[in-house]
């Protein structure tokens, strides 16, 4: 079967043999319906906090990027993500 119109990964070529257009709305479909995605309907709280910091960072390190200079804001988000990273690392996970 050919998808004449199918781009591949990075919007460049034919798909990979064997797949076809909307391959992960299936994978979506088959996780929604057993479950897998009742934690977020728990969590909605935290995910909306996590939405709206990372939507801010975005803004603010778009609008930043024509008035700090890339060798000054690319080390300093570095250093932020290495904090997130050793937080994440410390973190001890909640009792079973």
């Amino acid at each position: 079967m050919s998808w004449p119109n199918a781009k591949g990964p990075g919007g460049h070529g034919p798909l990979p043999r064997g797949q076809a257009p909307g391959k992960h709305h299936l994978a979506f479909a088959r996780y929604s319906r057993d479950g897998s995605f009742a934690v977020l309907g728990a969590n909605v709280r935290f995910i909306a906090i996590m939405t709206a910091g990372s939507i801010t960072g975005a803004l603010a390190g778009g609008l930043l990027l024509g008035v700090i200079p890339d060798l000054v804001l690319i080390p300093i988000l570095a250093v932020v993500l290495l904090i997130s990273a050793v937080k994440l690392a410390r973190h001890a996970p909640p009792d079973a």
